[in-house]
């Protein structure tokens, strides 16, 4: 499958590390997913994958259907169910993701915030911008240095 480098992405982080075999069991429940994940009866062109462990990202073309909401309501769902079943937290935005030694490592905001200010993470650190849209942010605004992304705006008193 080809996707659009406009095709939207939705990323939803882990505040946890899954193990392997979470993983394996959340990407085929996410395949099993994006398999029949249908708009208004048309089927979507999308895809779902786990990156560093920490990341559920999915893929939706619009070329062949546009998503709805009912169909971004039923992911969230699915989404919702995963974060029951392994016990994990994917919807707290205040959650910060960024890497050491090209590890990824997830904490709260206040331990990221002190991180910043005692110099531990840098202009230089690579943090994630799960905000991005679509796939070709997710290709090249994804992971960017702390000095160009949104985090330091948020951060800016400390730098």
């Amino acid at each position: 499958m080809s996707f659009s480098p406009q095709s939207r992405v939705w990323i939803y982080q882990s505040n946890r590390k899954f193990t392997s075999n979470e993983e394996d069991e959340i990407l085929n429940k996410l395949t099993a997913f994006t398999n029949q994940w249908k708009a208004h009866g048309n089927e979507l062109l999308a895809k779902a994958e786990i990156r560093y462990g920490f990341f559920i990202i999915l893929t939706v073309d619009e070329n062949q259907a546009g998503v709805t909401g009912c169909s971004i309501d039923s992911s969230v769902r699915l989404i919702k169910e995963i974060e029951q079943e392994y016990h994990v937290d994917l919807f707290n935005r205040f959650n910060m993701a960024y890497k050491v030694n090209d590890e990824v490592v997830v904490n709260s905001k206040e331990d990221f915030e002190t991180l910043v200010n005692i110099k531990q993470v840098t202009p230089e650190t690579i943090v994630f911008n799960n905000m991005v849209q679509n796939l070709a942010e997710l290709e090249t605004k994804w992971e960017v240095p702390f000095q160009n992304s949104w985090h330091s705006t948020v951060f800016a008193h400390l730098l």
